[in-house]
């Protein structure tokens, strides 16, 4: 695991930021090369399905043109949801790393681990925390910047 994947994705999130979104950023690393970038649109486009990650899974799924992503790690600011982690499995991405923990919705591991359940007849990794401090941090002075306007 590297750090500089996650200070990529770190990257992402601030870029949600800037837009009003809440800001979570994705990147997605082929064989030690970030093959796609996302982050949070569904404030701005107005639809559910604009997490960073499945931006990032769509983005990888073109690149590579399949629906399924091989030898594929997605590192994340925030723990994935239950939408994203299911579109993590059925992607076959390999390993998950993230940053901070979702205490309320979190399905890599703090909430239930979808991705160690064999679902989809796979099982994808995880390894959380990782610049953990900063990805919690950016989240809560998102929040505390909206709780002052």
């Amino acid at each position: 695991m590297d750090e500089k994947f996650m200070r990529e994705a770190l990257r992402q999130a601030k870029k949600a930021a800037v837009l009003g979104e809440m800001p979570v950023g994705a990147v997605i690393v082929r064989d030690g090369e970030i093959i796609s970038r996302g982050y949070n649109k569904r404030e701005t486009k107005k639809n559910a399905l604009l997490h960073a990650e499945i931006i990032a899974i769509d983005r990888a799924c073109k690149k590579l043109g399949g629906w399924r992503l091989p030898r594929c790690e997605m590192y994340v600011t925030l723990e994935p949801c239950p939408m994203c982690a299911g579109a993590i499995l059925n992607s076959r991405i390999e390993h998950v790393y993230y940053g901070a923990p979702d205490e309320k919705s979190g399905c890599t591991g703090t909430r239930i681990n979808l991705l160690g359940m064999n679902l989809c007849n796979f099982t994808s990794g995880v390894t959380g925390r990782i610049m953990e401090n900063e990805c919690r941090d950016l989240i809560k002075e998102f929040f505390k910047g909206l709780r002052n306007r």
